[in-house]
């Protein structure tokens, strides 16, 4: 059984679990407080759980390293974006005790977000490591996390339809540095996801045959993916061989370095094309036009080459037909083509003639004139 005793102004607590004594603060001057404390760690002892003044002294930075580990052990491919979800969480919770941080903590976080302009997927990005930790630290054993908060998520209604024009392409590969022209040249062509392109090595690429290959488990779905090099970028791979260099495996590379970020060298090409757009809530300037844009762009053209749509997606490696869906834009020259297409169609129809009454014989074209 425990105790309550008094030191000082406050009164303390004494209870046992697995023969051993623990002592705690009520931080209290009132006996009532310290009776509903003793109760509630004897029930969580009877329960078989840790006293919740283990919980108490479990921190926010604790979580984070943990969710860490877990994706290095399990190998997920979007460790990077986990490790910058919980640099960006640390911000506001870093140091802060688990059991202080609740739903109304979180809204303010998601306020101050959204007021330095970060869209809403951004921010469900956030939340959803938020809520992984929470998780994680759930099923601990022994826990770390005796109640998981309830953390609202956003609507996301900012899916981006951003493409390139071939001239805009032309425009921006021009732009940028030599060495980041291949890169985005692969990408206009394939659609490959940025990490597929940048981890690209030579034993993935045979340039007698013209193929570029991604064997399972290197890709955002695991499934293995092949392509065959078209003219241009067959001409691309060459030269990148021209400048292969010892100790860099990489087929895209700087000066003998594996390129892991050009957003800065994107930005400035950006700004100095006029490519961008003013956030309506920071009133900062952003790139008009991402690097993803070219996923969207090669999809849109292979399917209007008449390339298959399931050849399609097994070159850009999509796996649902919803998601393929979603990046075959369709834009305003889509559509007059479409209603040029169905004009024409309807004007071989038995002479059918647009607005002319279906009872009604089409005009006949004599010559200069035109008889009805």
């Amino acid at each position: 059984m425990g105790c309550i005793y008094r030191r000082g102004k406050n009164y303390w607590i004494k209870y046992y679990r697995n023969g051993k004594p623990y002592t705690e603060s009520t931080h209290s001057d009132k006996k009532e407080v310290a009776k509903k404390l003793l109760i509630t760690r004897e029930g969580e002892i009877a329960q078989g759980q840790l006293p919740g003044i283990y919980l108490d002294k479990v921190t926010f930075d604790e979580l984070g390293k943990d969710l860490i580990t877990d994706y290095r052990i399990n190998k997920r491919k979007s460790v990077d974006r986990a490790e910058l979800a919980v640099k960006h969480l640390s911000v506001v919770f870093g140091g802060a005790k688990v059991v202080n941080i609740n739903t109304a903590s979180v809204k303010a976080y998601i306020e101050s977000r959204m007021e330095a302009g970060m869209a809403n997927a951004s921010i469900n990005r956030e939340l959803a490591a938020l809520k992984r930790m929470f998780r994680l630290g759930a099923r601990c054993t022994p826990a770390k996390v005796g109640l998981v908060p309830y953390i609202p998520m956003l609507r996301e209604s900012n899916t981006r339809k951003g493409f390139f024009e071939h001239g805009d392409f032309l425009k921006i590969r021009d732009d940028l540095p030599d060495y980041l022209r291949p890169v985005v040249t692969f990408a206009y062509h394939t659609g490959w996801r940025r990490g597929e392109i940048l981890n690209l090595t030579w034993d993935k690429v045979d340039l007698e045959q013209g193929i570029v290959r991604l064997d399972p488990g290197e890709t955002k779905n695991d499934e293995a993916r092949t392509v065959y090099l078209n003219e241009e970028l067959a001409l691309v791979m060459k030269a990148q061989h021209k400048k292969r260099r010892l100790g860099c495996p990489y087929v895209f590379h700087n000066g003998g370095q594996q390129i892991r970020n050009f957003q800065d060298a994107w930005h400035r090409a950006c700004k100095r094309l006029g490519i961008q757009v003013r956030n309506e809530k920071s009133g900062r300037l952003l790139p008009g036009r991402l690097f993803h844009d070219f996923r969207r762009t090669a999809v849109r053209n292979m399917v209007r080459a008449g390339v298959h749509e399931r050849v399609a997606m097994a070159i850009s490696g999509h796996k649902t037909r919803s998601v393929f869906d979603r990046y075959n834009i369709i834009n305003q020259d889509d559509l007059r083509e479409a209603a040029r297409k169905q004009e024409s169609y309807l004007r071989l129809q038995n002479g059918y003639i647009l607005g002319t009454p279906p009872n009604k014989k089409a005009p006949v074209k004599k010559g200069l004139f035109v008889t009805y």
